[in-house]
């Protein structure tokens, strides 16, 4: 003990910063071991929650009672490789990222469009379909609105939902167009069908939905579509393991044709 006193006094500076070192390899130590990332929290309260807007056919559909969809299809799948429930939460294209972020639910799925400003504010999956924005019109006026020009008219009411692509769409592309803007997806298609507005701002297969499913309905540019995007899942920032978890669902289900299956079984393919 003697020895040890004398060599504190002789050496304290090299001592406090080996002390030092010590304390903060401790310090991080400790807080990885009492860390529980994401895939782990969700596998020990056995359910896994999935944020979707309920209104995006034939992706995501709320009927008041139940969820369905291509993606409610996924998520239920993703649910039984992790060996837990899924347990959904109802939120809007506005309100999706930052829901994401204060921790509503632990991922975001329904047919959402990877684009650069998810990126930096969420985690996004691979891509699992390739699509692009197109027009959804009244059967029979395809040729009066098959270009940006047609549209791009004060006398054109264009109908967009809040917050999500379409509505970034419309205000760029057809700024001199009267934009409608729709808390509810669900509602622009009924309100192309209507007549209330004459263009509805879409992707491919959403409008090919309504196109087989209503025939008052006609999809624009489906074989031209104006942009080129990608469908994907949000996963809330730094989770990488979860992420790398839900890729390798994705791929799994490519390989055993899983995904095609759940694609047809949704009228997404013949």
């Amino acid at each position: 003990m003697k020895l040890l006193i004398q060599q504190l006094i002789q050496r304290p500076k090299k001592l406090s910063i080996q002390l030092s070192k010590a304390l903060l390899l401790l310090t991080v130590t400790l807080s990885f071991s009492s860390f529980a990332d994401l895939l782990q929290d969700v596998q020990e309260k056995g359910y896994l929650t999935v944020g979707t807007t309920g209104d995006y056919k034939p992706f995501t559909f709320f009927d008041g009672e139940t969820y369905s969809g291509y993606d409610v299809d996924v998520a239920n799948h993703l649910a039984t490789e992790l060996g837990v429930e899924v347990r959904f939460v109802q939120t809007t294209w506005k309100g999706l990222v930052g829901d994401l972020k204060e921790g509503k639910y632990d991922i975001a799925m329904g047919g959402i469009t990877r684009r650069m400003s998810r990126q930096l504010a969420a985690e996004q999956s691979q891509g699992y379909m390739t699509f692009g924005k197109v027009f959804l019109v009244a059967n029979g006026k395809e040729a009066q609105y098959d270009t940006l020009e047609e549209v791009n008219l004060p006398s054109v009411r264009v109908g967009v939902n809040i917050g999500g692509t379409n509505e970034k769409f419309a205000d760029e592309f057809l700024p001199n167009a009267t934009i409608i803007k729709f808390e509810n997806n669900l509602d622009v298609p009924k309100a192309v069908s209507e007549g209330k507005v004459d263009v509805m701002v879409t992707e491919t297969p959403e409008a090919l939905y309504y196109e087989t499913t209503d025939k008052t309905l006609q999809a624009v540019r489906d074989e031209s579509p104006f942009t080129k995007s990608q469908f994907g899942y949000l996963i809330p920032v730094g989770e990488q393991r979860f992420l790398n978890t839900v890729n390798f669902v994705m791929d799994e289900m490519k390989l055993k044709g899983i995904d095609r299956a759940l694609m047809k079984k949704n009228s997404l393919m013949n």
